[in-house]
């Protein structure tokens, strides 16, 4: 990720660095962190009560050691349990940071990220609030974009090994060996299951050009690449927005991706602005995968963003055919004729649809009881006719507060990478992207310890007040 201004953060260099300074002058390394930042400070109240309620008097690891180490796993990047237990087996410096006298066993740690995964995401939420500020502080204009995208993280199944989906097309091309008609591929996405075998929770989805089965989240960050809302898809988000359309398999996984990202929007934007309901957010910015005439709507009006910069999607828009100019009462015209209005037919409301009137060709008649087309120059192939939909709030597609494919929207939609690279660096650089479990609590717990790290990242650099260099780690102990 980065600032475009000299008050710049790259994640990815704070990572390398760190990662070097670990290795070759740990106590430098750990003397800065332990002299700035205070975790104390920010674990909230209910965090402390449930851990201490829950061992007792007896005890053996303060709460602050645990996260101390979990946040050191991130920072070095150290991908599994096994490795982070043998590093601090091996570092009497990292040991002693985390204020360890005995490196707790696998399953102590394995059990506070399922024990403790609804209390990490307390904290992160907590942290989003801490950091506003700074955001603000650093760049108002960056930290004013408010930047969604949605992604999965892959857990420990069978169906995401390579070997799954090659056994099912080489099944098939042994079938259709002499059938040249048959899309092998196509026919092997509709032959795999929608969810994983081990837990339905765990659902197929098509990313980055492959299929893979993951849990899925919806992930805001600002301009600054700051990250602002994880939100997982699971069970208990759906039981809480009993709203949201439950979605059907298609032929395209494209079309799949985009149909869920579209109807995940809404539920998140509650959930977030009753989480943090003193922020406020100029600009959404997010891909065509969110453009619908629905969506307009309840981000200008409900939620009140003042732009709204999203891509048209062209599944969405019929380029292809001639398109009908409009009357002062809002009935398109005919294409090939303007003197000529078209039919109203009704109000449509499909399933994920927006709400539209409907309006056919002028030129129709019914005969055997079909809708036939008698137009000379008719501007579709289609013997049904011309059908035409308006939509209540398609203005606001067209003009979302602000023009499309200006400098200003283009400069404005050129942000939305950074979400983007925030996400790798939490698979790559913190280790979530192919994560050794099945469990939904501890992928959770992992993902809300990313974000937790980027955060009191950022809050060490303030503390530091050097923000002017806050793209290095050398810089701000030198």
């Amino acid at each position: 990720m980065s600032f475009n201004s000299k008050k710049q953060l790259s994640f990815g260099d704070l990572y390398e660095q760190a990662k070097d300074w670990a290795q070759n002058d740990k106590p430098q390394f750990l003397e800065m962190l332990d002299q700035y930042l205070d975790l104390s400070e920010f674990i909230p109240d209910g965090f402390y009560n449930a851990y201490y309620k829950y061992f007792g008097r007896n005890r053996i690891y303060r709460l602050e050691s645990m996260l101390s180490a979990f946040i050191l796993q991130k920072i070095l990047g150290i991908p599994t349990l096994v490795l982070l237990i043998n590093i601090l087996t091996l570092s009497s410096d990292l040991k002693e940071f985390c204020g360890f006298n005995s490196v707790p066993d696998i399953s102590q740690f394995s059990r506070f990220k399922t024990k403790f995964e609804d209390h990490l995401e307390d904290f992160f939420y907590h942290l989003v609030d801490v950091t506003e500020p700074l955001c603000r502080k650093i760049d108002p204009l960056m930290a004013d974009l408010f930047i969604y995208d949605t992604t999965g993280f892959e857990p420990y199944v069978i169906e995401n090994n390579p070997k799954y989906i090659n056994n099912i097309i080489r099944r098939l091309k042994n079938i259709y060996k002499n059938d040249k008609n048959v899309n092998i591929y196509g026919f092997a996405y509709q032959s795999m299951p929608s969810s994983a075998q081990v837990n339905n929770e765990i659902k197929q989805l098509y990313i980055n050009g492959h299929f893979c089965y993951v849990y899925k989240a919806g992930i805001v960050t600002n301009g600054l690449g700051i990250i602002r809302h994880i939100s997982f898809f699971d069970d208990q988000f759906k039981d809480n927005h009993p709203e949201i359309p439950i979605e059907k398999k298609t032929d395209s996984p494209d079309e799949d991706k985009s149909i869920g990202d579209s109807t995940s929007l809404k539920p998140v934007l509650e959930d977030y602005f009753k989480l943090h309901s003193n922020h406020q957010y100029s600009t959404f910015i997010a891909d065509s995968a969110f453009d619908s005439y629905q969506t307009y709507p309840f981000l200008l009006k409900d939620f009140g963003f003042d732009k709204a910069v999203i891509p048209l999607n062209f599944r969405n828009t019929k380029s292809s055919l001639p398109q009908p100019e409009y009357n002062e009462n809002g009935w398109p015209l005919c294409p090939k004729d303007s003197s000529l209005p078209m039919k109203p037919n009704g109000w449509c409301r499909g399933k994920n649809r927006s709400p539209r009137f409907k309006f056919v060709c002028p030129k129709i008649n019914h005969k055997g009881g079909k809708r036939n087309c008698y137009c000379e120059n008719p501007c579709t192939d289609s013997s049904y006719s011309r059908v035409i939909y308006t939509y209540p709030d398609q203005d606001l597609r067209t003009y979302p507060g602000i023009i499309r494919d200006t400098d200003d929207w283009i400069n404005l939609y050129r942000k939305r990478g950074v979400v983007e690279q925030t996400i790798n660096y939490f698979k790559d650089a913190m280790v979530t992207g192919n994560l050794k479990t099945q469990n939904l609590k501890s992928v959770k717990s992992d993902v809300f310890l990313a974000g937790i790290t980027q955060l009191l990242t950022l809050i060490l650099a303030d503390k530091m007040d050097k923000p002017e260099n806050i793209r290095s780690l050398r810089s701000l102990i030198a």
